[in-house]
């Protein structure tokens, strides 16, 4: 009985392990988000339909700047809609006071031509000029349409989306790491590696 009882704690707590990590493809880079007490989201970066967004943000979590700062905008009702992190403020203020704070980089808008489905991520900004992105951006819960041609999406979770639904305000990271997928390429099983 113990060993079936066993396997059945391992069957269940198996695909939460799984879900939680990502290996890059090749020519990927991902985003590794670890947050306290949650788990990791991966977000993959689109480098080629983003390049000036996506480089700023890999730049900034290469640098640390997000780590230690905690989630200042959760948005679950009345329906699930979005997370936002970014606002250096967050790691040690009060969270009620941020939402405004940044580097003072701005980003140009691009169009990526993704749209905001669950699980994009794209770059906050003011509400009145698509041009003042900087380094706060969000990550979708649900489709939200309305979003489409307005921000910049220049991300996609690709693994962790169950995590990134329990984020609760305030939540902190713990650390944003980038991973690159290998330059290796296999063209059939059984081929040699090439580098």
């Amino acid at each position: 009985m113990r060993p079936i009882l066993s396997l059945l704690l391992v069957l269940i707590a198996l695909p939460r392990c799984l879900a939680q990590s990502y290996t890059p493809k090749a020519g990927e880079t991902v985003v590794k988000i670890g947050i306290e007490g949650r788990g990791n989201v991966y977000v993959l970066l689109h480098m080629k339909e983003a390049p000036r967004t996506s480089a700023r943000i890999a730049k900034l979590v290469g640098d640390g700047f997000y780590n230690g700062q905690r989630f200042h905008r959760v948005e679950q009702v009345p329906k699930p809609y979005l997370v936002q992190i970014g606002d250096p403020g967050s790691r040690t203020g009060d969270l009620s006071a941020t939402g405004n704070g940044g580097t003072g980089v701005k980003i140009q808008y691009e169009d990526s031509g993704f749209k905001n489905v669950a699980g994009a991520v794209g770059l906050a900004r003011g509400l009145e000029d698509k041009n003042s992105g900087d380094c706060q951006f969000y990550m979708l819960l649900d489709r939200s349409s309305f979003l489409d041609g307005n921000y910049t999406v220049f991300g996609q979770v690709v693994a962790g989306m169950e995590v990134l639904k329990k984020i609760q305000w305030g939540d902190r990271v713990l650390s944003m790491t980038i991973e690159r997928g290998s330059r290796a390429v296999q063209a059939q099983a059984g081929d040699r590696v090439l580098n």
